[in-house]
């Protein structure tokens, strides 16, 4: 039975049948329901990269199958050179969603739009867009625009729901929303994450955990389901479950230090080993993205220019974007081939693990603080006595005053490991004393 799945999920990728939504689906769903096709989906897309002869439409087979792997870089640029139909340009959308540049996806949504996908499919895509831009009330604009049957499907109500809570809205109606969508769909990963996230903060542990194992149940799973699954795993002393949860975030993401830290932890504090294989190949990636850059035979001027950026290392290059290269001094079309072709005898490319790069936390304005005022952020967190597991997360985070603790988001701190919603409310508590709060609160 498994050979014959296996056989038409092949033919999927690799035959000049019919590519859509619907088969798109069929791919989803088959790893969903054995996720050891996930094997077979990487090996049909390495036999597609091969073929020389690759038509516009069969760019679009090639590049709808890196976004389900993972490999958003790639995708973007198969999808970008491919037919122009709405399939290519509604993933090139996600695909520039997934690499965060949303301004980029909402163009990609409306080309989708204008070629023939479904219209709101694409609105929705679109709000969720405004939603990671910051722009909530314009999500929800574009939400309230739309009637009749979308208002009662799953995605329509996790969106809405996502963007009431990104607004501070009624957290009772947020839960309502998420509810309802796993009402309609049983098996819809936003609003599963969504719920559970819900529960998981007010220490619903049970419930949360029951949400989380539902929501990467499906394929591409959310890697922050996938990572609180493992944490609350580990909190079960499963270090067995919490590695494969971790396991199948570096499936995709190889590089994501999250991952690999917990992964470790995980192992060391069961005792388990990790599949051999696995760890072969982790390790082999991991050595080569550590490769000097002084060891390949560079020009001068791009061997000046990289030193002057601070790259070292290949995996320094597979966190840089090329526009980030080219807006550098002296480095131009030539330097920027030269690097290409470095990367790529090593199987990498530029910006690979651009999603890596960690965002720049706002700077506190202190000017408008009285000198007390300042003199009390500039006190050092030991001061607030905090316990054994809030001191760790400190630690974990590299945070040693309170002006640090304070330019933190309860989302931030939650996502450190063994931080749950008692170490928040702790933290809180302790602020208030002080007539201060986190960022965000």
């Amino acid at each position: 039975m498994t050979t014959a799945v296996a056989v038409d999920f092949r033919d999927i990728v690799l035959s000049n049948n019919s590519f859509g939504p619907r088969e798109i689906a069929q791919l989803q769903q088959t790893i969903a329901e054995d996720y050891s096709q996930y094997g077979v989906l990487r090996d049909a897309v390495g036999e597609l990269e091969m073929r020389e002869d690759r038509t516009p439409a069969s760019k679009v087979r090639l590049g709808v199958c890196y976004y389900l792997l993972g490999r958003f870089r790639l995708a973007i640029e198969t999808l970008s050179s491919a037919d122009g139909g709405a399939v290519a340009h509604f993933y090139l959308g996600k695909s520039r969603f997934a690499m965060g540049d949303y301004a980029e996806a909402i163009k990609g949504y409306a080309s989708a739009k204008v070629a023939g996908f479904n219209a709101d499919e694409c609105a929705l895509a679109t709000a969720e867009a405004l939603r990671y831009q910051k722009n909530p009330q314009k999500a929800l604009e574009v939400l309230d625009h739309l009637s009749g049957a979308i208002e009662q499907t799953a995605e329509y109500l996790y969106q809405r729901g996502a963007t009431v809570s990104a607004m501070c809205g009624n957290p009772v109606e947020v839960c309502r929303l998420y509810e309802r969508a796993v009402e309609v769909d049983g098996r819809h990963p936003g609003a599963l994450f969504g719920l559970a996230t819900e529960n998981d903060r007010r220490g619903n542990d049970e419930t949360a955990l029951g949400l989380y194992q539902r929501a990467v149940a499906v394929f591409p799973p959310s890697m922050g389901a996938l990572i609180n699954l493992g944490l609350l795993y580990e909190d079960r002393a499963q270090y067995d479950r919490a590695q494969m949860c971790y396991q199948r975030v570096l499936d995709a993401y190889p590089d994501h230090q999250r991952a690999r830290l917990y992964v470790k932890d995980a192992s060391a504090s069961g005792n388990v080993m990790l599949d051999e294989e696995a760890q072969r190949r982790q390790d082999r990636l991991a050595a080569v993205l550590n490769v000097p850059v002084t060891d390949f035979e560079l020009s001068v001027r791009s061997r000046n220019c990289l030193q002057k950026m601070g790259v070292r290392t290949l995996g320094d290059l597979t966190r840089i974007s090329e526009a980030e290269l080219l807006a550098s001094k002296n480095f131009g079309e030539t330097s920027l081939v030269e690097i290409r072709d470095m990367l790529h005898s090593k199987g990498l490319e530029l910006g690979q693990f651009a999603a890596e790069k960690a965002a720049p936390e706002p700077v506190m304005d202190m000017s408008s603080m009285s000198p007390d005022e300042q003199a009390l952020l500039e006190r050092p967190i030991s001061e607030l006595n905090l316990s054994v597991r809030a001191r760790k997360c400190m630690a974990r985070l590299g945070l040693t005053l309170i002006a640090e603790l304070v330019r933190k988001t309860a989302d931030d701190l939650l996502e450190c490991k063994n931080f749950g919603v008692t170490s928040l409310n702790e933290v809180r508590e302790k602020l208030t004393i002080m007539n201060l709060k986190l960022r965000g609160d």
